[in-house]
């Protein structure tokens, strides 16, 4: 019986990502902060990305390392009163988030007993940082509606778009078993009962199905997550990744804009800072869904002067102190990696009726 020739691994064709150049202020950052040990491509990308605000996130990448401990209080088992009220019987403590009253900051040297509190193992708290917050208060979602998760483990934003609408219906997809897992375990922790898994592959989402709001929090190489010195968040960091984030998040956005309903409204977000994964991704999303468009997250209200749905998120933007970057699309938000926030990307996009 003759033997089957072994099938060659197809060699997926790299993408032709954007590359930067500002060998000036590439050099200066190097000069400033070498001890950092980043590699050259992102210390390119960023220069020539940033100019004279890469500086700014070279420091909050600094600053990461002393990050203070963030959660929400989870209002589907709880409320920010009685998650303040504890901390205090405990002598914990804590700031309230200005623009999030669900949300709580406690000093890094008070970790251990946050972690030892009943709150945290009866559901009652998620631990969560500021930067990822956002996505889900900027979605603008409503009683009744169908919401997608695509990429919801471990289940951070997926209980928080439950907590903030629980008369919407949420779907939450993951393709990764072990990590499927750990999104249920969250749920039933959390007590988000609206929400419902789907074992599958986003990419690959049957066009049968159809959304009202959707969140896409892609994999992305986590540029806006780097600590100082820490090991774990650099390891894996590289040109590779980046290529490997990149395809897979613009076959996500292509997925998502497809299954998004007439009217529906779409957040792509990641916790980078390069523009490969953002503004690019973007771009070549609308490029290709031209009954696609922008929705303006700074900004409260259209050329008519109407309120736009994005109007509460624009005014906690104006209001609140965010450390915002200027990027290369107008209307989207980058923020800066410092010591209280993750450097985070998000884009409001809606599908023409």
């Amino acid at each position: 019986m003759a033997r089957r020739k072994k099938q060659k691994k197809q060699v997926k064709e790299a993408l032709d990502l954007r590359t930067f150049e500002h060998a000036e202020k590439a050099e200066e950052l190097d000069a400033a902060f070498g001890d950092l040990a980043l590699p050259s491509f992102f210390i390119d990308s960023i220069a020539g990305a940033y100019g004279a605000a890469a500086s700014s996130i070279l420091e909050g990448i600094a600053q990461a390392k002393d990050r203070p401990v963030t959660f929400r209080a989870n209002t589907l088992k709880s409320s920010a009163e009685e998650v303040a009220e504890a901390l205090r019987t405990a002598a914990i403590e804590f700031e309230r988030v200005p623009w999030y009253a669900d949300a709580f900051v406690v000093p890094a040297s008070f970790e251990r007993a946050v972690w030892d509190l009943d709150l945290i193992h009866d559901g009652k708290i998620y631990l969560q940082s500021l930067s990822s917050m956002l996505p889900p208060l900027a979605l603008a979602m409503q009683a009744g509606q169908d919401i997608l998760d695509m990429c919801a483990a471990p289940g951070g934003k997926t209980t928080q778009i439950a907590a903030l609408e629980p008369q919407a219906h949420v779907t939450a997809a993951e393709m990764h078993a072990p990590r499927a897992d750990k999104l249920e375990h969250n749920l039933e922790k959390q007590g988000a009962k609206n929400v419902q898994v789907m074992r599958v592959d986003a990419r690959e989402l049957d066009e049968f199905f159809s959304f009202d709001r959707i969140l896409l929090d892609a994999p992305c190489t986590g540029s806006g997550t780097l600590i100082a010195g820490c090991e774990r968040t650099l390891k894996g960091f590289s040109e590779q990744l980046l290529q490997k984030c990149a395809r897979s998040q613009r076959a996500l956005l292509d997925r998502g804009l497809t299954v998004l309903k007439p009217g529906g409204y779409l957040l792509y977000s990641t916790c980078s800072v390069l523009p490969q994964e953002n503004e690019d991704a973007v771009a070549h999303a609308l490029k290709k869904h031209r009954d696609c468009e922008l929705v303006a997250l700074d900004k409260a209200e259209d050329a008519d002067g109407n309120p736009t749905v994005a109007a509460p998120f624009a005014e906690l933007l104006a209001q609140h102190d965010i450390p915002v970057l200027h990027n290369e699309i107008d209307g989207t938000v980058t923020v800066a990696p410092s010591r209280e926030y993750e450097g985070f990307f998000l884009a409001l996009m809606t599908k023409k009726r």
